[in-house]
């Protein structure tokens, strides 16, 4: 497959996580983050992780807890925290900041090297996205910050190491994201009960929400993530990270009723050509797919070789 058709399919993956919002206030039970992040995350990793019939083995079982915990079960706690303490606008901005930590930690772990053009691409796209989301009622608070910068963190993180360890041989995208999956959401079920309690009752729109959330947003939409991941560069996968906010402006404009400013529209326009560019600049110094796909196919060759959600409310994937 060329580069283009994996950008595209990976790229479907932050369009469904801007649906998050819209689902959550439409159909879920309300104030319940933790839970809804438990129900998004173990049912689809114990899925994909049947469907793929392989369990980890090895060191892969430290491993897959470990990206679990960077990708899902630290960031999503995190990322709540962030969109209950802040305006979503707010935390929709710090989460575009993601890129910024991958373009760092890319070059120090993977030994991709952080060019000026890829930096400003990440910045442009982070302002984009501040036009689209933030207010003038924006307000700050220490801990939500906080939060919002540690969680891209460690998504950021988990991306980066996602790409350095790659995956055992012969075990396939659709596995990892199982693996990843339940782990983290293993980690955040006693976080969950510890703070939200018993979980609520469920009723036919909740059932129906959940069940997207689980097979499309979460359980599809991380098997093309990591997927890309194995194909493309770390940088590359999170320059398509503000496409998530963008697809929430849209989908709260289509579904929802919101009115999209001037402001905004510009805002969307510069974000998605940064989006654009991002990719354009990562095509013309990423090495061939193929080679890609070879040089982390194995744990042995990954441990010797390092070359490689919207408007005023809350933004998640």
């Amino acid at each position: 497959m060329n580069r283009l058709a994996t950008v595209a399919l990976t790229a479907l993956a932050p369009i469904s996580w801007g649906s998050t919002y819209a689902v959550t206030t439409e159909l879920l039970p309300p104030d319940r983050p933790l839970f809804t992040a438990v129900m998004r995350a173990l049912p689809a990793g114990l899925l994909l992780t049947a469907l793929s019939r392989r369990l980890p083995s090895g060191q892969w079982w430290w491993k897959s807890a470990v990206l679990g915990t960077l990708n899902i079960g630290a960031f999503f706690p995190l990322l709540f925290l962030s969109a209950y303490r802040l305006p979503g606008g707010v935390a929709a901005v710090l989460g575009s900041a993601g890129p910024l930590f991958v373009v760092g930690l890319a070059a120090l772990v993977l030994g991709e090297r952080a060019r000026l053009r890829t930096v400003l691409a990440a910045v442009v796209g982070a302002f984009g996205v501040s036009m689209v989301v933030l207010t003038a009622e924006a307000r700050l608070d220490l801990v939500g910050i906080v939060a919002g910068v540690v969680s891209s963190a460690s998504m950021a993180a988990g991306t980066v190491m996602t790409k350095r360890w790659g995956r055992p041989d012969g075990v396939g995208p659709l596995a990892v994201a199982g693996w990843q999956l339940t782990a983290g959401g293993l980690v955040i079920i006693p976080v969950a009960a510890l703070i939200e309690g018993a979980p609520p009752a469920l009723d036919g729109n909740a059932l129906l929400g959940y069940g997207y959330m689980m097979l499309i947003n979460t359980g599809i939409a991380y098997w093309l993530w990591f997927r890309g991941i194995g194909r493309l560069t770390a940088t590359s996968v999170t320059l398509l990270g503000p496409l998530s906010p963008l697809s929430a402006a849209v989908i709260g404009w289509a579904a929802l009723g919101q009115a999209l400013s001037p402001v905004q529209l510009v805002g969307m326009g510069i974000a998605f050509g940064a989006t654009v560019a991002g990719q354009l600049f990562a095509a013309g110094s990423a090495p061939d797919s193929a080679s890609v796909v070879e040089s982390f196919s194995s744990t042995e060759k990954n441990d010797r070789n390092i070359s490689m959600d919207l408007m005023d409310g809350p933004v998640r994937r």
